[in-house]
């Protein structure tokens, strides 16, 4: 069996100095917001090359905290992709902003930039990027519509940790970076975890008042904030696997090259422009026969995964925006189309030729 991720081995390879951190964390007793918590908060900013770094108990809460701490009220505009995980479309909604979907440039299923500027009204706020299956969007344009318009930008790194533009970190760009520490992440705790990351010492401020019940401290409330803090296991963990992030996303894009040497011309492999880095958090691949190929890697025991089947727009929940099907064509052939397949750390090359002989084989 060759699994999507292989969690085991990972942990393996850093068992004793996890074992040993954890367990002064618990003589510690100190288990939220501590010392653990700050010291990696610091260390995630400085690996950034930004000023501030905020722990919170999500991806999700990431995103969603980063969008409270901004002045978007109910009936704002927020510019986003239909093509990603539900987490994206979930926090524009809880801060009572609408969702405006531009569909995917086909090469590198990030949100094509070329349609984003007839989207933006008088009720857009923000643009929400997101660095889908670890490859960058084109921050460059973004930025320039950002200050053409005066909006915000809230960066979706949930899948792009460690990856670059012309060597600068996603992240960095936008007025956030939203992260996602979710096990399978590139950079993953072992239970839920998010962070953000900033410049801007506004947002920072609001986000540490929020991510604790609106309070920073001595029950002493500001705002009606939320229950979303790191807690000092996690943190404590992260600060090891932080120090291991490079090595393993360098592993991940080794394996992505062989994989697009064995398979580039019997299916569609990921598009990298130039001065491009992505960090594979996904391999996706694309293809017409794409169930078949699935069930083929299935009956040989090989894990494969579609993300994502349906996109946002057609989602029940989103279905109060009157979307429909054919609104984005491409993001919807996307969906029909792509296949992830395992990369991580450890992956054997042998793995990789099984994988794609199957693959070739099957078509």
């Amino acid at each position: 069996m060759i699994p999507m991720l292989d969690l085991k081995k990972e942990f393996l390879d850093i068992e004793e100095e996890v074992i040993s951190t954890v367990i002064e964390v618990l003589k510690g007793t100190k288990y939220v917001l501590g010392p653990h918590v700050e010291a990696f908060e610091k260390q995630l900013a400085q690996y950034h090359g930004l000023s501030y770094g905020a722990g919170v108990g999500s991806g999700t809460g990431a995103l969603f905290l980063s969008l409270a701490s901004l002045p978007i009220s109910k009936g704002d505009e927020i510019i986003t992709t239909p093509f990603t995980f539900f987490a994206t479309v979930e926090s524009i909604l809880y801060v009572g902003a609408k969702p405006v979907f531009v569909d995917i440039d086909t090469k590198t299923l990030n949100i094509d930039i070329g349609l984003i500027e007839q989207k933006i009204t008088k009720k857009t706020k923000a643009i929400l990027p997101v660095h889908l299956f670890g490859l960058p969007c084109d921050m460059k344009r973004i930025m320039e519509l950002a200050k053409k318009y005066n909006l915000y930008v809230v960066e979706d790194c949930a899948q792009s940790f460690g990856s670059l533009i012309n060597g600068r970190l996603t992240g960095t760009f936008g007025d956030a970076g939203c992260f996602s520490f979710y096990p399978s992440k590139n950079l993953g705790c072992y239970g839920d975890g998010g962070a953000v990351v900033t410049n801007n010492q506004q947002m920072y401020e609001n986000i540490l008042a929020l991510r604790n019940h609106g309070s920073r401290g001595n029950y002493i409330h500001s705002v009606i904030g939320f229950n979303s803090r790191l807690d000092e296991i996690q943190a404590a963990i992260l600060s090891i696997k932080l120090n291991k992030v490079e090595r393993n996303n360098a592993m991940r894009r080794k394996s992505a090259a062989l994989y697009t040497s064995l398979l580039s011309s019997t299916v569609m492999c990921p598009n990298i422009p130039e001065g491009y880095t992505s960090n594979y958090h996904q391999y996706t691949i694309r293809s017409a026969h794409r169930d078949k190929i699935k069930e083929a890697l299935h009956k040989a025991n090989i894990s494969s995964v579609v993300y994502y089947p349906v996109p946002m727009h057609l989602q029940k929940p989103i279905e109060q925006f009157g979307f429909k099907k054919g609104d984005f064509p491409v993001a919807e052939t996307a969906a029909a189309q792509v296949l992830s397949l395992p990369v991580y750390p450890g992956l054997s090359n042998e793995d990789i030729e099984r994988i794609a002989e199957v693959i070739k084989k099957c078509l």
